[in-house]
């Protein structure tokens, strides 16, 4: 459990209703990572539970936001007077406002490679993926895509949610936090496959509770070197919550 904390900049209710607001101005087009694969619906719709910053279950199907990637849980950003802050969980809580028990509606572009719908959201008519950028807690994914360069940059210059202050993209942590892990990782194999009750689940290095996982002998525990391994051998993602 953990206390919601936001940045001094960005107020509770005026964040949701004016990222509510500016994005319900804008149509609804993104650019997708992937084709869509045959067979698979166009149209994804259900009540949302969401499990990160840019990951949530729109019914029975987990969905990567298509576009934009947001701080992990575990990552903190500075303000604009150096004061850490954790943006990670920040991020998560606008989401969770955002979509967190309602009906959502999703435009599925394909398929990430760990199984994952890519997808751009809406609740009740608004880009909820816009509005994680319009509110300075998500990254345009330029990797692949640009939909939202134009977003970022209003946020760039609004000084609002990372862009405060200093911020790691999300993509340079998580690099980072693997290259630090895998110096004492078995040949470079640095995700943790624990066994515990809540059954064989796979923790990232940049998983809030990937220092705390030992991984003494015994158990069934394992290494994995990337998470296509992990999952097909039958464990499962960490929730971050």
């Amino acid at each position: 459990m953990f206390t919601e904390s936001f940045p001094p900049r960005l107020s509770r209710t005026g964040l949701i209703a004016g990222a509510f607001f500016l994005c319900a101005l804008a149509p609804p087009a993104a650019k997708g990572w992937s084709g869509r694969d045959d067979g698979q619906p166009a149209i994804i719709s259900g009540i949302g539970h969401v499990v990160d910053g840019d990951t949530l279950d729109v019914g029975l199907t987990r969905v990567r936001l298509e576009g934009i990637d947001a701080p992990e849980i575990a990552q903190t950003c500075k303000t604009a007077t150096a004061e850490s802050w954790n943006c990670g969980r920040a991020a998560a809580a606008l989401l969770r406002r955002l979509a967190d028990n309602q009906e959502v509606t999703c435009d599925r572009k394909g398929n990430d490679r760990y199984g994952r719908a890519l997808a751009t959201c809406f609740v009740d008519g608004a880009d909820i993926d816009e509005a994680m950028v319009r509110a300075g807690l998500a990254w345009a994914f330029v990797k692949y895509s640009v939909t939202y360069v134009g977003i970022e940059a209003d946020a760039r210059k609004a000084r609002i949610g990372v862009w405060q202050g200093q911020a790691e993209a999300p993509w340079d942590f998580r690099h980072n936090e693997w290259q630090v892990a895998e110096t004492s990782a078995p040949s470079g194999c640095a995700i943790k496959g624990n066994v515990s009750s809540r059954g064989r689940i796979y923790h990232m290095p940049w998983d809030p509770w990937y220092d705390s996982v030992s991984m003494a002998a015994g158990r069934g525990k394992r290494w994995f070197c990337s998470e296509q391994e992990a999952i097909a051998a039958g464990w499962r993602a960490a929730s971050p919550n």
